[in-house]
């Protein structure tokens, strides 16, 4: 039987996307062979809301511009052609159907999502109905003291696993299941970039984002106070 088409869905604000982004992405494509990897910007995620976001299309295009070179990530509209329904948990049900039985879909997050992930709507259901990949840093000091018993069942440990041990994992495990990965995350902070943007550190947002990106930042004057 042929293997089933792995698709990786990357939320986020990404406000701005940003080379740490990009790097996980990467790694995450090559360690667990994906088809593809979609970047799903959000409408606005719930739990920041503290602040202004810039507006979807403009974070939309930020991502077309830094994935433009390569064909396998991909940038999904879903959460912002849908504000009404945010929640991780529909937005999953609704691209499985899109894509059908015969994608195997991944859903991504950081180690802070994953710390905070039983404040999230129906977390447990949706640890539970597709694969996961949890992607910290190296050394990284990982618990799952907080989660249920039958999610903690779910965690394949894949931290500095070569290439070849993670494809074994991923192939042989039966039903759904959360693959913790060290995947090297490059220290950028969206924070730091918007600051620098603010304070006309041109360089410094050069240095943090593509090259595309950081053209679009300044030519739409994003995170300045004359764009606020």
């Amino acid at each position: 039987m042929s293997e089933r088409k792995r698709i990786a869905l990357y939320g986020g604000t990404f406000d701005p996307v940003h080379n740490g982004h990009l790097a996980v992405a990467q790694n995450v494509l090559r360690l667990f062979a994906l088809d593809e990897l979609l970047f799903i910007p959000a409408h606005i995620a719930p739990h920041k809301r503290e602040r202004n976001v810039s507006p979807g299309l403009m974070r939309y295009a930020m991502l077309a511009l830094a994935t433009q070179s390569e064909e396998r990530l991909r940038i999904s509209s879903i959460e912002l052609d849908a504000p009404e329904r945010p929640y991780t948990i529909d937005t999953r049900a609704r691209l499985q159907q899109q894509h059908g039985p015969g994608a195997r879909l991944f859903f991504m997050m950081g180690a802070d999502s994953w710390a905070d992930i039983t404040t999230w709507r129906e977390w447990e259901r949706l640890l539970l109905e597709c694969d996961h990949i949890v992607v910290t840093r190296p050394g990284y000091d990982f618990d799952a003291g907080h989660v249920t018993k039958k999610v903690r069942e779910r965690l394949i440990d894949l931290r500095g696993a070569s290439t070849e041990k993670v494809a074994s994992a991923v192939s042989e495990s039966a039903g759904m299941k959360i693959y913790l990965t060290d995947a090297v995350l490059m220290d950028v902070s969206a924070t730091e970039i918007r600051s620098a943007a603010r304070e006309g550190r041109t360089a410094k947002v050069r240095e943090l984002v593509p090259p595309p990106v950081a053209d679009f930042i300044r030519k739409y004057e994003l995170y300045t106070e004359r764009e606020a």
